[in-house]
């Protein structure tokens, strides 16, 4: 299941996920960023490469999507734990991933099934990211509080996807 190129560059953004939380706890921001950007990378090419070169598989997504889950769950966590950000964040955004998993039938077997909301938050995920630990690098302290509010809308619509998800589901069955 590993074996495939897109599935090796998923499997190098796990690995980074714990060396991120380091960096990020030890306040190297530089350094940082630098992960975040190879993180970015393989996930902007993991899924680019699975179509062309035929190896698209519901494994591959679920893992792909697994892996932002814990990645930006893990460094959402670490920036919560410098006071950056809030500390709800990161639980919010495991227990989406784990309910889209889930109403997806992904363990099954299924592809998953994304929402237009959900799919911005997962960008939105990254983008907040990227703007704290930027701000970090060049000194922009200035901007915590736009972060910290960014963070917090990130929460409200995190529950308003996760809601819509639930109702989606409810009405399917009823």
């Amino acid at each position: 299941m590993l074996r495939s190129w897109a599935n090796l560059l998923t499997l190098l953004r796990l690995l980074i996920a714990p060396y991120l939380v380091w960096l990020i706890l030890n306040e190297d921001w530089w350094l940082t960023a630098l992960a975040l950007a190879i993180a970015i990378l393989s996930d902007i090419f993991d899924g680019k490469i699975a179509r062309k070169m035929n190896q698209a598989t519901a494994f591959g997504g679920l893992f792909d999507h697994a892996t932002d889950a814990l990645l930006v769950s893990s460094a959402v966590w670490a920036l919560a734990q410098l006071g950056l950000i809030n500390g709800f964040l990161w639980v919010l955004i495991l227990l989406a991933f784990a309910q889209y998993t889930l109403d997806s039938k992904a363990l099954s077997g299924q592809i998953l099934r994304s929402s237009k909301l959900g799919r911005l938050n997962g960008i939105a995920y990254f983008a907040l990211i990227c703007v704290c630990v930027g701000c970090q690098c060049l000194l922009l302290q200035i901007l915590n509080p736009l972060v910290s509010w960014a963070a917090w809308a990130l929460v409200a619509t995190s529950l308003l996807s996760m809601g819509d998800r639930l109702y989606s589901v409810v009405r399917l069955n009823a």
